[in-house]
């Protein structure tokens, strides 16, 4: 397999570094690190970004995150058109896999008809209680309303590293699974990549937002971003438990695992240009 990774969404929330630790501007730049295999079943994609139904109907996304991110909605940044540069075609996506159905995360979901998508069962729940402030702009249906396929997935499995994991995806290498990672949301997952002998790739998805809060011994994360955590969590309890033995896993394995979350500019320029 070759993993190719990919940079999915813009968005430059005010507050500069206070976001995302580096910025020098009023601005911060933060992403959404989404992956693209070449297997032999096709062509997985795991998470979306922001699609072009987005970019061609901003008013599917909801005005408080559009503001609040400040989200960039430019065709370049969507997977469909980095898929396209990279010499593939929209239908060459078989299969979709989702760490979450968050609006920054699915929102490119429609421009590929053809794939079956990958989803926890407890998470596909969660977008049919749209009640709440959050929740009900988090979630977007409009945003997978011609998923012609659908596969769900309960939260328990076999053991991968000390966490419950989902292996033998319908139709996908047996090498991706997921890994349930509750508290950002209901049914949030990792999703983690066998590579043979470079071991492994796990893209966490959002259980995290900042590289530092996976550091030894002395973890922390900026202001804004952990407000923006605070936000969104579904489950603080859950959300702040899978942090710590993310860490305890990367203390444990990290020769092992190469590990990122979605919206660390910083950890993805580690990764792009790299495949395995």
């Amino acid at each position: 397999m070759r993993i190719h990774h990919l940079n999915c969404a813009c968005m430059c929330p005010v507050g500069g570094p206070l976001f995302d630790g580096f910025s020098k501007g009023p601005t911060a730049s933060l992403i959404c690190h989404c992956l693209l295999i070449e297997s032999e079943q096709g062509l997985v994609l795991v998470d979306t970004g922001i699609g072009m139904g987005d970019i061609n109907n901003p008013d599917r996304l909801s005005t408080f995150f559009k503001l609040f991110n400040n989200i960039q909605l430019k065709p370049e940044h969507t997977a469909l058109y980095q898929i396209n540069k990279l010499g593939f075609a929209a239908s060459d996506v078989r299969h979709i896999v989702l760490t979450h159905l968050d609006f920054d995360h699915a929102g490119g979901i429609g421009d590929f008809p053809n794939a079956t998508v990958h989803v926890l069962q407890s998470e596909w729940e969660a977008t049919k209680n749209l009640e709440g402030f959050i929740r009900k702009r988090r979630y977007r249906p409009e945003q997978w309303s011609n998923v012609k396929e659908w596969k769900f997935y309960p939260d328990t499995g076999d053991n991968w590293f000390g966490f419950n994991s989902v292996r033998n995806l319908d139709g996908l290498p047996p090498e991706i699974l997921f890994v349930p990672l509750a508290g950002h949301t209901p049914g949030h997952a990792g999703v983690a990549i066998d590579v043979d002998v470079d071991g492994w790739v796990f893209n966490a998805g959002d259980a995290y937002f900042f590289r530092h809060e996976m550091d030894q011994p002395d973890y922390h994360c900026t202001p804004g971003l952990r407000f923006y955590q605070w936000m969104m969590e579904e489950s603080r309890s859950k959300r702040l438990h899978n942090q710590a033995r993310l860490r305890h896993l990367m203390k444990l394995h990290g020769n092992d695992i190469k590990m990122f979350c979605s919206h660390d500019e910083i950890e993805y320029k580690h990764f792009h240009g790299a495949a395995a």
